[in-house]
């Protein structure tokens, strides 16, 4: 996104004053004048505070009449994260692994998150303003809503102080947040701290809002070129969410269905699901959503009979990262189950315990494509023969 920006803003001879390009993985800087840096992700860490304090610095030179372009993909809540002031940095990480273990959807995580992020709901656009603001978004959220991208670094929150303290209630996190996070969110409720930036705040007045690009547009590109490829192409009847495993089921159902009527189709479905530890004497798991999605739909296939021999699917992040994994994700299909018995693990076990990544490495079903430069959620593409 940066290096297109500054290539767009070279041709149009606009000068590029000064900028900084944060990305999970070590990358060149696009422009001299661009600093590049790296950030944690999933989890925010010492690079994503020191990503949050290089925005600081080039927020502080920023001129009433410049114009600002803010680049936001998935990933950035992460990436960029640093606690408002008051709350320590270790609260904040813990807070994003309680949320994750929770199993929330990416909305309702996000409204969590950015109550306690420094440039999270609205407070970049309130930085930089009166400096005209324009900003471009790659989607990983369901909706594509500006304010949950990235946290809305430059949309207004419509969450009060107190609805974030309901989600946590009724999610069983409240009583477990770190003191720092409590006594915020209870100085806000209070009116002693502020609330977070909302519609009709003036700082938004400067800004206008693009979405650029987005799940939608993924699975578009995916059925388009299986098409290409002389296919039978459609939508899944379903978009992803929910939890993962229960979600991987329900697609290897509906492709041994398909294959059951003689179908020969790619079918593709895009979205983002959950993974929810709900036993806190589980052993935390290596995997991901997709891993996890993909072994869930193998045990399905694996009693589908003759039908299911015709079905291959590949569950994976369109970020090229799984989870806190070296894998994009995975591939499924009827011999799947069995390969994993017959490697000496038990795959109902590896399925209870959230332990898809090693399951499936044994079975050289993991899926390693590498980083991608993008982050539009997760897509299952599957072949019915």
């Amino acid at each position: 996104m940066a290096s297109g920006a500054v290539g767009a803003l070279r041709r149009s001879l606009h000068i590029i004053a000064g900028g900084v390009a944060v990305s999970a993985e070590s990358a060149p800087a696009p422009f001299s004048t661009v600093r590049a840096t790296q950030g944690d992700h999933p989890l925010p860490g010492a690079g994503s505070f020191a990503a949050a304090r290089l925005i600081a610095d080039t927020v502080s030179s920023v001129r009433g009449d410049d114009a600002a372009v803010v680049l936001v993909s998935g990933g950035a809540t992460s990436l960029i994260a640093a606690p408002v002031r008051g709350v320590e940095e270790p609260d904040l990480a813990q807070l994003f692994v309680q949320l994750m273990d929770a199993g929330l959807d990416i909305g309702a995580m996000n409204a969590v998150r950015k109550r306690f992020l420094r440039w999270g709901a609205g407070r970049l656009a309130v930085a930089l303003a009166p400096a005209r603001t324009h900003v471009l978004l790659l989607s990983d959220v369901p909706g594509d809503a500006p304010a949950d991208i990235g946290s809305g670094p430059c949309a207004p929150d419509e969450w009060a102080g107190r609805d974030v303290a309901a989600l946590l209630s009724d999610a069983r996190l409240l009583d477990t947040l770190a003191p720092s996070l409590r006594d915020y969110l209870s100085a806000v409720m209070r009116g002693v701290s502020p609330e977070t930036p909302k519609e009709g705040h003036p700082a938004f007045a400067h800004v206008s809002t693009r979405v650029v690009g987005s799940n939608t547009l993924a699975v578009d590109a995916a059925l388009a070129h299986a098409k290409e490829l002389g296919l039978a192409a459609e939508r899944g009847a379903f978009a992803l969410s929910g939890e993962a495993s229960g979600c991987g089921e329900r697609i290897a159902r509906e492709l041994l269905a398909r294959a059951s009527r003689g179908e020969r189709c790619c079918v593709a479905w895009g979205g983002e699901t959950t993974v929810r530890l709900d036993n806190a004497s589980v052993a935390r798991g290596t995997g991901g959503r997709c891993q996890e999605l993909a072994l869930a739909a193998s045990r399905v296939l694996a009693t589908g009979g003759d039908a299911a021999k015709q079905v291959t699917l590949l569950a994976a992040g369109t970020d090229g990262r799984d989870g806190p994994t070296d894998a994009s994700g995975a591939f499924a299909d009827a011999s799947l189950w069995q390969r994993i018995r017959d490697a000496g693990i038990d795959p109902d076990a590896a399925l209870a315990r959230h332990l898809s990544h090693d399951a499936l490495h044994t079975a050289d079903a993991l899926f390693r494509r590498g980083p991608t430069g993008t982050n539009v959620m997760d897509l299952v593409l599957a072949v019915v023969e």
